[in-house]
This record gives structure tokens, C-alpha cells and sequence, in this order.
């Protein structure tokens, strides 16, 4: 059997060709400011606005989680505009930065919700052990997605969507600090608000493409399947005994 090896510049006619492609640079960098809109308006008041490091905030994982999610974002626009200016040489060594720092965020952020479950603080109407399910689960549906964007670095129409919704299944925890009664401090009602963002996705792929993109159809799925089994398996006793097990160790 005989297989050819495509050059790069056989590469880039291809990619170039996946109609539509001409329109991703403004939706991907017009979406990721959106998503900065979401963090700042969420965290303004207690965080951005309080002097980062300076705001009150309950423990140093805390400081330290809100800096490298603000990174994150951050990076992500970065990428973006990078992306659009024709530097892909520094897109990809930015690349292998933010591949260690979506790392250092899945780690962080299961220190800070072990720490918050510590403290056994929770938001309002939520037991402490069943919303520790929220964060954690949070971490592993981002680090999942993120696991697959890296190896679909190749694949820039694939890659840019899973970064997308990982990303979108971060904006929980801005969502809910929004000034609304429906929204602030209610995690459900935020994480279906956040799929605003998913339905956008949807409805720029099937503009562009005239299909709903096959990244866009498994990425979204994951999240939302996650997202959604994670409330029944968060009330069950089994999760309460694990819970209140992790609680002790770390005390």
C-alpha cells in the first residue's frame, strides 16, 4: 500500500480552502473579548476592582487560582490576535506556554475547591459537599478538553472549537457572580446561561461551514454530558462519604 506525504504548503491549501475559514479570526477573537466581558463583569466588583491581590479573599490558592484563570483568558486573546496578524511562529511557542499553564490551572483549581470545601463554605441553598462536585468536575471536563486541543494542534479548525468550550466551561463561576437574581450565585442556572456561548458556536459553524463542525459536536457534548450527570451523582450518599473523606485528609 502506497502513502503519500503531503508538504506543508499542500497543508495550507487545504486549510485554507474549508470554507468559511476567511471568518474565523472574527468570530474566535470577537468571542474570546466576549469572554473577558463575562470574567470582568463577574469579578469587577470583588476582584479586578478590589486590587487583585489586594481583595479580600479568603486564601492564598484563591489569589493564585484568579491570577492564572485571568491568564488563561488573557492568553487566549493573545492567541488569537496572533493568530489573525499571520504569526504563527509565535502562536505555536505561546502554544506549549499555555498547554503548561492550563495544567497549573486544573491543579490550582482542585486545591482551591478542596480548600473552599475546608472551610465548608458553599453558596447560598447548596450543601458543602454536593457543590464540591461543581468545581472538580469543572477541572476535569477543562482538562480533558484541553488534553484533545493540543493533540488537534495540527488541525487548527478543530483545535480553535475544543479551546472555545473549554474555555466556555470555565465561565461558570464569572456567570454567577453576575448581578441578577436568576444568575448570581446559582451555578446550574449560570452553567446554562454559559451555553449561550455553545449556541454561537453552532450557529458560526453552519454559517460558515453549512455544518455544525465535528470538534463543535463532541467537545459540546462532553461538557454538557459531564455538566449535567454531575448533579444526580453530587447528591448521592457515595459522593457525600468521598466528600467529606477528601474534607478530613485535608484539614
Amino acid at each position: 500500500m502506497a502513502t503519500t506525504v503531503a508538504g506543508p504548503r499542500a497543508v495550507a491549501k487545504t486549510i485554507t480552502a474549508v470554507p468559511g475559514r476567511r471568518f474565523d479570526h472574527y468570530f474566535f477573537s470577537g468571542t474570546s473579548w466576549l469572554m473577558l466581558l463575562c470574567v470582568v463583569v463577574g469579578f469587577g466588583p470583588t476582584y479586578y476592582l478590589a486590587g487583585m491581590f489586594n481583595a479580600p479573599l479568603p486564601s492564598r490558592i484563591i489569589h493564585i487560582h484568579g491570577a492564572l484563570f485571568s491568564c488563561w483568558i488573557l492568553l487566549m486573546i493573545a492567541q488569537n490576535s496572533l493568530a489573525w496578524a499571520g504569526r504563527v511562529d509565535i502562536h505555536r511557542k505561546l502554544g506549549l506556554t499555555g498547554f503548561v499553564l492550563a495544567c497549573l490551572m486544573v491543579v490550582v483549581g482542585w486545591t482551591a475547591a478542596t480548600d473552599r470545601l475546608v472551610r465548608g463554605t458553599a453558596p447560598a441553598g447548596f450543601d458543602t459537599y454536593f457543590f464540591y462536585i461543581v468545581p472538580m468536575t469543572d477541572m476535569v471536563i477543562f482538562g480533558t478538553l484541553i488534553f484533545f486541543a493540543f493533540r488537534a494542534r495540527r488541525d487548527p479548525t478543530a483545535h480553535k472549537r475544543i479551546i472555545y468550550i473549554a474555555t466556555m466551561g470555565i465561565l461558570i463561576a464569572a456567570i454567577a457572580r453576575f448581578r441578577s437574581g436568576w444568575l448570581l450565585h446559582n451555578a446550574p442556572h449560570a452553567q446554562i446561561a454559559s451555553y449561550a456561548f455553545l449556541l454561537l458556536l453552532i450557529a458560526y459553524d453552519l454559517w460558515s461551514i453549512h455544518k455544525i463542525h465535528r470538534a463543535t459536536l463532541w467537545a459540546g457534548a462532553f461538557l454538557i454530558f459531564v455538566q449535567q450527570i454531575r448533579l444526580p451523582i453530587g447528591r448521592t450518599a457515595a459522593w457525600h462519604a468521598f466528600a467529606a473523606w477528601v474534607q478530613s485528609v485535608a484539614r
